[in-house]
C-alpha cells in the first residue's frame, strides 16, 4: 500500500492527487522589489511538473517592512500582480494546488534590508526593532487579508498563513516576546487572537472555495509546546482554516521539553480532532519509506524541503518506482542547477552545511 499516491480532498478547493506537497522554501531568487523572477518561476513550475500535488511558494512578504531576506517573493503591491498570476497559472496546469504563503518577517527583518527599524508586538532590545501600535497591528491584519485577495486575484487556489519559525505572528504567540498591555498580549487568547482576524478576515473577503492553511512550528523562538497544542485544537475545532502544516524540524523527534519527552512531537498534533482539517507536517523527511512512516503515523500529508531540492520530480519517480532511492546529500553544484536551482540559490544552499559538495581546488 504506496498511501503517498492517494488523492487527499480538502473543504474548500480543490484536491490533492498525491500526498506530496512542496514545501515553502527560502530560495533568494527573486527581484529587489519582489516581483517573481523567471529563474524563481523555474525553479516552482519544475516540482510543478515533477508530480507535487501541491506547490507552496516560498514566503511572500505582506509589507515591504515584513521582508526577512534578500530576494524575497512579495505579495503587498500590485506591481507583484503580473508574476504572480503566471506562477499560479502554470502551476494548476500541471494539475498541482497553487498556495501563496503570506509573511512579515517582524523583529527578524534586517533593518538594513527594509530601510528602517523592524517591528515587533513589543519593543525588542536584542533586535532593535519598536513595538507596534495597536493601530499598526490592525493594519497588519489587514495587510495580510489583502494579499490574500491579491493571491486570490492571482488565480490561487489559496493561501498558508506563516505563524512559524519565529516570525511576526510566531512573535504575537510568544509570552517572551510579546509583552503587550492591549488586547494583542497578556493571555493566549489575546497573543493568539491576531491568527483568528486573519482568518476570519479571509473568510469575510476571498470565494467561498478558497482555500486557506497556516503554518505552526511548536518549538524554539520562545513559543510553549503546550500552548501551540492549544492554539492549534482552537484553530482545528474552529475550521477557518482547511490544513494545518506542522513544522517540526524532524517528523520523528521527541519535544525539546522534558516534561512533554516520551513521545513524538508530531503525536501531539495527529491526535488532536481534526474534522475535515487537514494535518500536513514537515521535518526531515528524505525518503519515500519515511514519508510513508509519517502518513502511518496519523498525518494526511507530507511536506519536502530538501528532497525536493535535490529531486524536483520525487513524486513521479516514486510513482513509477516504489523502491526510488533520492540523492542524498552533499551533491555537486551541477546537480542543483540541473534541478532548477539558479546561482544565487546554489549559493544560498552552500550555507547549509554539508548540503553542497565542495569543489577541489587545483
Amino acid at each position: 500500500m504506496r498511501k503517498l499516491l492517494e488523492p487527499l480532498s480538502f473543504t474548500r478547493g480543490p484536491g490533492m492527487k498525491n500526498r506530496f506537497m512542496l514545501a515553502p522554501l527560502t530560495n533568494l531568487q527573486s527581484h529587489v522589489d519582489g516581483v517573481l523572477s523567471d529563474e524563481e518561476f523555474k525553479w516552482l513550475t519544475m516540482r510543478a511538473a515533477g508530480g507535487f500535488g501541491l506547490i507552496m511558494t516560498c514566503a511572500a512578504h505582506v509589507q515591504a517592512i515584513g521582508q526577512g531576506f534578500p530576494g524575497q517573493l512579495g505579495v503587498f503591491s500590485d506591481q507583484h500582480l503580473q508574476g504572480l498570476t503566471r506562477l499560479a497559472s502554470k502551476i494548476k496546469s500541471e494539475n498541482s494546488i497553487a498556495i501563496c504563503q503570506l509573511h512579515h518577517a517582524g523583529m527578524r527583518s534586517p533593518a538594513e534590508l527594509i530601510g528602517e527599524t523592524p517591528v515587533c508586538p513589543s519593543d525588542n532590545e536584542e533586535t532593535g526593532a519598536r513595538a507596534l501600535t495597536t493601530l499598526e497591528v490592525e493594519q497588519l491584519v489587514g495587510d495580510f487579508v489583502a494579499a490574500a485577495l491579491r493571491a486570490e486575484q492571482a488565480g490561487f487556489d489559496g493561501v498558508e498563513i506563516h505563524g512559524a519559525h519565529g516570525y511576526i505572528l510566531c512573535q504575537f504567540l510568544s509570552s517572551e516576546i510579546n509583552h503587550r498591555q492591549d488586547q494583542y498580549g497578556g493571555s493566549l487568547e489575546n497573543r493568539s487572537g491576531i491568527f483568528f482576524e486573519i482568518f476570519a478576515g479571509v473568510r469575510a473577503q476571498c470565494r467561498p472555495d478558497f482555500m486557506l492553511g497556516v503554518r505552526l512550528s511548536p518549538e524554539r523562538f520562545g513559543v510553549k509546546l503546550s500552548e501551540v497544542v492549544s492554539v492549534a485544537a482552537r484553530m482545528l475545532d474552529q475550521a477557518q482554516i482547511d490544513f494545518l502544516d506542522m513544522s517540526l524540524w524532524d517528523v520523528f523527534k521527541q519535544p525539546l521539553e522534558e516534561d512533554m519527552q516520551g513521545r513524538s512531537l508530531m503525536s501531539y498534533f495527529t491526535e488532536l480532532e481534526r474534522g475535515d482539517v487537514r494535518l500536513g507536517v514537515a521535518g526531515k523527511i528524505r525518503t519515500p519509506a519515511e514519508a510513508e512512516q509519517a502518513l502511518a503515523a496519523g498525518a494526511d500529508w507530507i511536506i519536502l524541503g530538501r528532497a525536493a531540492i535535490l529531486n524536483h520530480d520525487f513524486p513521479r519517480q516514486y510513482e513509477s518506482d516504489p523502491n526510488f532511492t533520492p540523492m542524498q546529500i552533499p551533491v555537486a553544484e551541477e546537480h542543483l542547477r540541473n534541478e532548477g536551482l539558479s546561482d544565487k540559490f546554489v549559493a544560498y544552499m552552500q550555507s547549509w552545511k554539508g548540503f553542497v559538495a565542495e569543489t577541489k581546488k587545483n
